[in-house]
């Protein structure tokens, strides 16, 4: 299947060096290309798009403007001269940041990183379609592991990533742990900014703390109330 992408930039030269180096990349289609964002946006609504190769600066609407008004938007890779955007497109979850001139060893793994990413949102789709209610998949050391939710003691927030804590190991993914708490069912009881615990293994607990065997998991002020309330109910 080819990926389907366009170019939206004001400088023509520009344009004509991302065509080059797709024109050495099998499996990409060039649907259109656009030198005003705004006339970009019908096409985007109404055609299947895999991939924008997207200026930032441009008169009338940004780049980065324009990926805002967005909804659901294509994959994004930015091509621009200027390097003070990159954190703030990052936080829009782009594909790359490319800086002109651009060269075809840079522009190509930039190309490999999209598909990779493909790839590994393809994978975790079906994954999720395979969960059932006793378990979740989490992606791990590159592959993905099962973990029962009965084998769960508690999950513990470190920076950018969670660490899941069972009987006999533990499971470190990436993931915020307010998107891992969607994900488990309602025995498990978030306890402070850093913590869930599994409420069925909870051995002890007084105002400050849970006890889990011999592990004992601060709760947080804020939770303080919630938390004692919850398992005095339990």
């Amino acid at each position: 299947m080819k990926i389907t992408c366009l170019i939206i930039d004001d400088e023509p030269l520009a344009i004509q060096v991302i065509k080059a180096h797709l024109d050495k990349i099998p499996g990409i289609e060039i649907i259109s290309t656009f030198q005003n964002p705004v006339e970009a946006l019908d096409m985007i609504k109404s055609t299947k798009i895999d991939l924008i190769f997207l200026d930032i600066e441009m008169p009338l609407l940004s780049g980065i403007e324009f990926l805002k008004t967005l909804q659901h938007p294509p994959k994004v890779i930015f091509t621009t001269a200027y390097r003070n955007y990159a954190t703030e497109s990052y936080e829009l979850d782009v594909v790359d940041y490319l800086l002109k001139p651009i060269s075809f060893t840079r522009f190509f793994k930039a190309i490999n990183k999209y598909k990779n990413l493909v790839n590994i949102n393809t994978v975790e789709a079906t994954v999720k379609e395979e969960e059932s209610n006793n378990h979740v998949y989490v992606n791990a050391n590159k592959k993905f592991i099962k973990l029962n939710f009965n084998d769960i003691l508690y999950v513990e927030s470190i920076k950018d990533y969670v660490k899941v804590y069972l009987h006999d190991k533990s499971v470190i993914t990436k993931d915020s742990i307010s998107n891992f708490e969607y994900k488990l069912p309602n025995e498990f009881l978030r306890i402070h900014r850093s913590f869930i615990v599994n409420t069925n293994k909870v051995t002890a607990f007084t105002k400050v703390d849970v006890e889990i065997g011999k592990r004992e998991i601060p709760i947080g002020a804020s939770y303080k109330d919630t938390v004692v309330s919850f398992l005095k109910d339990c």
